[in-house]
């Protein structure tokens, strides 16, 4: 998103060097966040075992990240190197209006995933017939829609018939409801879900490990030993099938999936004690992964957010160059998000190192 430049403040030019590392940095950024959401779509779409609901979500984020990288990376680079606008009015408001529902739209992408994921991990059998591709895409056309009409309204009361050439794109936060409404919207209301649905499934989660490894505490009886069987089978067949797929705390090495029955009854506590290391070794990584996730969402954006709503409060006003920094700490989510939501899945993985060798032997 743009940001509201203040108009009060000394404008001091950048030297040569200054701009060619500034560009630099800048076009890397740009570079590297379309690779690698480009990759992400490619896998997605090419690999039949992503062909997943709620890969689809994580596809339609990794499509809106794109166009971060290619609609509104390379214009801000170009307008911060120059320092003034040279591409008139209609492209500024293209661009404006295509920055603000982009990010918009990224942001509530990790609010339906959130989401999708707590749906599957706490109403797991349920859920798991809910779960469709139909499903999938009125959640991502809900999130388009959502975004639009955050950023729509701007574009009814700025100036359309000024004949000058404008000299700055920027987003002029004249209206104090709309600066709430479009904050709370694009943001702290989905900071706030995000926030109360990671703690759910973190907790969900740490309950699922914790029974998984009572369950294969087996009882010296036969009937107790069948119905712990039964109960973690029925638990792991839903945890592989639904889970591995699409959320990364879920994830864990197929060959422990089967129950492993000890052979003598003297090595049952001994084999209760590995399972129960395995389901604390398993809560620590679902609450880094989790840690990694809320942290990353929360540098990049939070910053952001923060300026955006004391500035339109007209609580105080920020330096151009400090606010084109908060607008690309932002940006930087775009490059984050197809890291964090496809590193911990090793189909995803897979996936990956296929393109890869095709493009080798291309």
């Amino acid at each position: 998103m743009m940001t509201m430049n203040c108009t009060n403040c000394t404008i001091k030019s950048k030297t040569v060097t200054e701009n060619m590392l500034i560009s630099f940095t800048l076009a890397v950024i740009t570079i590297l966040t379309t690779l690698l959401n480009s990759a992400v779509i490619l896998a997605i779409c090419t690999n039949k075992k992503l062909h997943q609901p709620a890969n689809y979500l994580i596809c339609s984020l990794a499509v809106t990240d794109f166009l971060v990288a290619i609609l509104v990376m390379p214009l801000s680079i170009a307008y911060i190197i120059m320092d003034t606008w040279t591409l008139g009015f209609i492209i500024c408001e293209l661009w404006l209006s295509v920055d603000m529902t982009c990010c918009t739209c990224s942001i509530l992408h990790l609010c339906v995933i959130a989401l999708d994921r707590y749906w599957a991990i706490t109403d797991a059998i349920e859920y798991a017939r809910k779960r469709t591709v139909k499903r999938a895409g009125i959640m991502i056309l809900t999130v388009w829609t959502i975004s639009v009409f955050i950023s729509l309204p701007p574009l009814f009361w700025r100036n359309h018939y000024n004949t000058n050439i404008p000299t700055e794109c920027i987003i002029k936060h004249d209206h104090v409801i709309y600066t709430i409404y479009s904050t709370c919207g694009a943001f702290y209301i989905p900071l706030t879900l995000i926030l109360i649905l990671y703690y759910r499934i973190y907790h969900a989660a740490k309950s699922l490990y914790q029974k998984r490894g009572s369950s294969r505490h087996l009882s010296n009886r036969s009937n107790d030993s069948q119905n712990s069987f039964a109960h973690c089978k029925l638990t792991q067949t839903f945890c592989v099938s639904d889970f591995s797929t699409s959320d990364p705390t879920m994830e864990f090495e197929k060959k422990n999936a089967s129950v492993m029955t000890p052979p003598y009854d003297n090595d049952i506590d001994m084999f209760g004690d590995r399972q129960q290391q395995i389901s604390s070794s398993r809560e620590r990584k679902a609450a880094r992964i989790l840690g990694l996730i809320l942290g990353a969402f929360m540098l990049s954006w939070l910053p952001f957010f923060i300026k955006e709503l004391v500035v339109g409060l007209r609580l105080c006003t920020v330096s151009p160059e400090v606010a084109d920094i908060l607008t690309w700490l932002g940006y930087v989510n775009s490059l984050v998000n197809p890291l964090l939501y496809t590193s911990f899945n090793d189909e995803f993985k897979l996936a990956f190192k296929k393109l890869i060798r095709c493009k080798e032997h291309s």
